[in-house]
């Protein structure tokens, strides 16, 4: 397998929060590196810093010591080429389906009619056709993480970062924008560091798995998912080497528990 280029490095993370006079150290000596088109999920006991780890690399949160570097350039802010998707949808209420969508392409100063072209296929994609007028609130919880997603795909960044985007949804829901989420991704082929608590899903996405340890939260374990793509989200749960990997990993991640 030929060596990816490093897209996102995490280099000697140390990061701590202050409260009522007392620090809380999050993270300790985490070191990790994103390949170009490479699929990461971290796994991890809840309170590890999974979230943490993600706001750091969106430049929302400056670490004590270490650094977060994007095509090896430290993150000392927001960047412009890194796309958030959280569990909460975090849709406009007040404009359409079809205007939020279009919202990133807006700042892109694309040409309304290019606007609408690439809104309505991207809308297509996400099965959502027909519903380009309708409101956030007219929608299923299922339809608006759709919409999320459709949004964050029409912003093109070179880098998703994802919390949970899929936590909230039922299983069966969960499973159908998963199979649509995969898709999309194996299109693009961009890089993608993946917050979750769903080894299944973790291992169904990913090109790599990372188990974090309790807090303070290092990287403890990473398993490569050597399971050829394209891979259709539900059926790769039957596969021996799916329940392989998911038995090693559960085993890593008990361990913390």
């Amino acid at each position: 397998m030929a060596v990816r280029p490093v897209r996102l490095e995490i280099k000697d993370l140390l990061v701590g929060y202050n409260s009522q006079g007392r620090q809380t150290i999050a993270l300790k000596d985490v070191n990790l590196k994103v390949g170009d088109g490479e699929f990461v999920s971290v796994v991890g006991p809840s309170g590890c810093g999974k979230s943490t780890l993600l706001r750091v690399v969106s430049g929302l949160l400056k670490p004590l010591s270490g650094e977060a570097l994007v095509d090896n350039r430290p993150i000392t802010d927001v960047p412009d080429h890194i796309g958030m998707v959280f569990q909460n949808d975090a849709l406009l209420p007040w404009k359409s389906i079809l205007d939020n969508i279009r919202l990133p392409l807006v700042i892109k100063k694309m040409s309304k009619a290019e606007q609408e072209k690439e809104a309505m296929r991207l809308i297509r994609m996400v099965g959502l056709e027909g519903f380009e007028h309708f409101y956030p609130k007219q929608l299923s919880g299922g339809m608006r993480k759709r919409v999320a997603l459709a949004r964050t795909f029409a912003y093109d960044p070179s880098i998703y970062l994802m919390d949970e985007p899929f936590g909230p949804l039922d299983a069966q829901t969960r499973v159908v924008i998963g199979e649509q989420f995969l898709k999309m991704w194996e299109a693009v082929g961009k890089s993608v560091l993946f917050i979750t608590h769903d080894i299944e899903e973790a291992v169904a996405l990913s090109d790599r798995v990372v188990v974090m340890s309790k807090r303070p939260g290092r990287i403890k374990a990473e398993f490569t998912v050597d399971i050829e793509r394209p891979r259709p989200f539900y059926e790769i749960r039957f596969d021996p080497r799916f329940r392989e990997l998911q038995r090693e990993i559960w085993e890593s991640l008990s361990e913390e528990e």
